[in-house]
């Protein structure tokens, strides 16, 4: 498998992610099974079914967390040479140059990609639009609703 890129901070949300599911969802599904197995007849029990069910997804996750960490690349922002530029890690300030709306967003990993917590993934094109550029640099993003254009305001490695 390929290495993974992954911030110090995002990596260890995913470990705390891990460890909750195995130490608290997954004793928890495993009662809730056994308590929907003592209902009786399995083939129409609903409750045992949904159990199972979010069995498969607590140990898929589980599965998926554990490759993306044993494949982890862990790389820390502030250790980066990056004279200036927009890298891995960096949280980076721009401005809409057509509605003067200014938005920050920190470059990670696809694993740990959120943009709820403006968190945005290294391959997604606003990323790839900014890797390289400056304070000052004007950034052409294409979307399927238009390009758009965005002046740095600011890069940060926190």
């Amino acid at each position: 498998m390929a290495v993974i890129p992954l911030t110090i901070k995002g990596a260890e949300s995913l470990r705390k992610e891990l460890h909750q599911l195995k130490t608290e969802e997954r004793p928890s599904v495993i009662n809730a099974i056994a308590e929907a197995r003592s209902h009786g007849d399995l083939s129409e029990n609903a409750e045992y079914d949904a159990a199972r069910e979010r069995q498969g997804f607590i140990e898929s996750r589980i599965a998926n967390l554990e490759s993306i960490l044993s494949n982890a690349q862990l790389i820390d922002p502030k250790s980066i040479l990056s004279e200036g530029k927009v890298v891995f890690g960096a949280t980076v300030n721009i401005e809409d140059l057509n509605s003067k709306e200014k938005y920050s967003y920190q470059i990670v990993g696809d694993a740990e990609a959120d943009i709820k917590l403006n968190l945005i993934s290294i391959s997604s094109p606003m990323a790839r639009a900014m890797i390289g550029k400056e304070e000052g640099d004007i950034i052409e993003v294409r979307a399927p609703s238009g390009n758009y254009e965005y002046e740095i305001i600011e890069i940060s490695y926190i």
